[in-house]
């Protein structure tokens, strides 16, 4: 009976997954747009509207890394998300890079 109480215990303590970002980093957003750019060559090359109050912003460096940015309308900026191997498709390419047609 005594190990019926220590299953969901035991369930409850399981660390999570590990994740690229650990956590949110926000910071001002001319600080986070000279940090981005300065320390880590990226340049802003994409923005788009979330709502009223928010915008996406794609930052790539030029090794193909990417960082994904969200500018809120109280002056501060959040990185959401970042990866590698970015690239960009003209308006003329085929939709799968790896089709020659």
């Amino acid at each position: 009976m005594r190990g019926l109480f220590v299953i969901p215990l035991l369930l409850a303590t399981q660390a999570p997954a590990a994740s690229p970002i650990a956590e949110v980093v926000c910071d001002a957003a001319p600080r986070m747009s000279d940090r981005l750019s300065r320390q880590f060559g990226a340049r802003l090359t994409s923005t788009g509207l979330q709502g009223p109050d928010q915008v996406m912003e794609l930052w790539t460096g030029p090794q193909g890394d990417w960082t994904m940015v969200i500018a809120y309308a109280s002056g501060t900026s959040c990185i959401v998300a970042m990866g590698e191997h970015w690239s960009t498709l003209s308006p003329d390419s085929p939709e799968d890079p790896q089709d020659p047609a």
